[in-house]
């Protein structure tokens, strides 16, 4: 076990490695600090697999300088130096009168043991570590959960347990759903938490020892006085995409590492999402609102990078006004909130605006008609049948308004409604929601992980076509993926597809399109190099950040074998049964 380090400096007490323990006799290692005046306060709680003592910019640089150059007020009234990937800076937190907690998950930093994230033990050693919290002398009796993805995602599972002394959850950017949102866009592997083993996860396992990363604070090890070998580390983790292939449908795998039962999330929430968290996160931030059971909750979506808002002024100011109310019993105007604040995004800047429900309940579904000789979305069906054929591995084909006569708002769920049939056993659909300025200039958004986000994205494997029916909506369709259900080739099938929600006021004169295609979605103005790389599966940037989709990868050839997927689909437009792209307009308020 690491040494216990207690030192009091940058306006804090520190405890550094203390462990915690569980109740099938392993132990956690936890940072925590305390306020300079002793006392009782509520508990601020992180537990994951980033190393609770890694410094920010040791393995996050690009995104540490973006931050310094353009938001220069996170790094006001603190010295930074206790800044770890995506948890608070403790440094802020403290001298308002909370004790942050930082904990290293199973298997990560410095607690030893099996590095399974997600997984059902994880979520139970996480509601240890509350009620331990809890029970401690120089706490209130209230812990909250307050961090971005790892640090969000984990706090819908274990809400989920019921903790008795979870007061609050603050989830800020963070996935409901292991399989849909993070694994399965649509039923198709994603490449992305293989990736994230590699290069965010393995660097940070318990037992690198002397090898790996060294405290910016104090000089000890971030993943433990244990040095292992690669084999023995390779044998004290999950494999991650070996165990996703292995798992193609939504299976007790992933109901061991999801939120099974919303309705017994009864937490007092606040969900925080972001408008370009395209397929990593909004989703689930919006889905989780909706879903969980809790009679105060409520929803947020922002802009700009993943890591930023959480860190700005303003965002801070959100997380302490809803924890203050709950963990401290602050009169600070939290009860008179509205449930629902968005940032309702323009072209060049967002506007606040509050709503009562998600979806806005004023929300005018408009249906733009796919057109199979123009190619144009239309107010009304073709007026004759017809067929559009595509490369089931290709670029796909456009449809796109005429342009726009007045402004629209655009803000919701979308989906698209077709029939599509394929010379193979399978097909995928990609689809994106996407805007064009009257110079045809695609219209794209800095986004959660990259710099040129469209609307909105969607995905279905036709194989996975069979819906739920106690969760799908008229407005977004919701696929069991319990079942593979292989199509007979040449035989037509419809089915709506829902794209990931967003918002969007575009001007006069702007066009609105949405694109069907084969593969991933590719901003149209990458650097050529980059488009060379990702055609031929060359290991990308990290970061990921100028294509188009981020992280969201879905080219793996085990599970998209070219036999099956490279043959072509057709689209069919039938005048009983035409295709469509449905859209959430906003009216504005009279």
């Amino acid at each position: 076990m690491m040494k216990e380090l207690h030192l009091t400096r940058e306006n804090m007490r520190i405890a550094y490695n203390v462990p915690i323990p569980m109740e099938d006799g392993a132990y956690l290692m936890s940072n925590i600090y305390f306020p300079l005046e002793e006392g009782v306060y509520p508990v601020v709680l992180t537990v994951g697999a980033y190393g609770k003592d890694l410094y920010f910019p040791e393995l996050y640089p690009e995104q540490w300088n973006a931050m310094r150059k353009d938001h220069p007020e996170v790094f006001a009234n603190t010295t930074a130096l206790h800044m770890s990937w995506e948890v608070v800076d403790p440094e802020k937190w403290c001298p308002d009168g909370y004790i942050c907690m930082r904990v290293d998950s199973r298997g990560f930093g410095c607690s030893p043991g099996y590095a399974d994230p997600f997984s059902r033990r994880e979520t139970q050693d996480i509601y240890n570590c509350i009620e331990w919290a809890a029970a401690q002398p120089w706490c209130n009796g209230k812990v909250g959960m307050n961090g971005i993805s790892y640090f969000a995602v984990n706090q819908w599972q274990v809400a989920e347990l019921q903790p008795p002394h979870l007061a609050a959850i603050c989830v800020w950017e963070g996935n409901c759903d292991y399989y849909r949102e993070l694994t399965h866009q649509g039923g198709i592997y994603c490449t992305l938490q293989d990736k994230w083993q590699e290069r965010q996860g393995n660097p940070v396992q318990y037992g690198l020892g002397d090898y790996g990363f060294k405290s910016k604070i104090h000089g000890m090890n971030v993943s433990g006085d244990v040095n292992l070998s690669e084999e023995e580390r390779q044998k004290n983790r999950h494999d991650i995409g070996k165990g996703i292939l292995e798992h193609p449908l939504y299976d007790d795998y992933y109901r061991d590492r999801n939120v099974n039962d919303f309705s017994k999330i009864k937490t007092p929430l606040l969900s925080a999402g972001n408008w370009g968290g395209q397929g990593l996160h909004l989703r689930g931030n919006v889905e989780g609102f909706m879903r969980c059971g809790s009679e105060e909750k409520y929803l947020e979506i922002h802009g700009l990078e993943h890591w930023t808002k959480f860190y700005t002024d303003d965002g801070i100011a959100l997380q302490k006004q809803f924890l203050g109310y709950y963990l401290k019993g602050e009169d600070n105007g939290w009860k008179e909130r509205r449930k629902v604040n968005l940032k309702i995004r323009y072209l060049d800047h967002f506007e606040e605006r509050w709503e009562d429900e998600w979806p806005i309940a004023r929300t005018q579904y408009q249906r733009l008609y796919l057109q199979p000789d123009s190619f144009q979305l239309a107010d009304r069906p073709a007026a004759a049948g017809g067929q559009v054929t595509y490369a089931g591995m290709g670029d796909g084909v456009t449809f796109m308004t005429a342009p726009l006569t007045e402004e629209v708002e655009i803000t919701g769920h979308s989906l698209i409604h077709l029939t599509a049939s394929s010379a193979t056993s399978d097909a995928d659909l990609f689809v994106i929601l996407r805007a064009f300025a009257p110079d045809m200039k695609e219209v794209t958004f800095s986004g959660a992980n990259d710099r040129y986000v469209p609307l909105a994205q969607g995905w279905l494997r036709l194989s996975h076509r069979k819906l739920d029916p106690e969760v799908s909506t008229p407005w977004r369709p919701y696929y069991a993926h319990d079942e593979l259900q292989p199509l007979t080739p040449g035989e037509k099938y419809t089915v709506d597809v829902d794209f990931y929600p967003t918002c969007i006021v575009l001007p006069k004169g702007y066009r609105i399109a949405v694109t069907i295609r084969g593969k991933d979605y590719l901003y149209p103005g990458m650097p050529r190099e980059l488009c060379e790389k990702f055609a031929t599966r060359t290991p990308l940037p990290v970061n990921f950040s100028e294509i188009g989709l981020g992280a969201l990868i879905h080219d793996d050839p085990t599970d998209r074998p070219p036999e099956i997927f490279d043959s072509d689909v057709t689209l069919h437009f039938d005048p009983d049964n035409a295709p469509y792209l449905q859209i959430p307009v906003i009216p504005k308020r009279q």
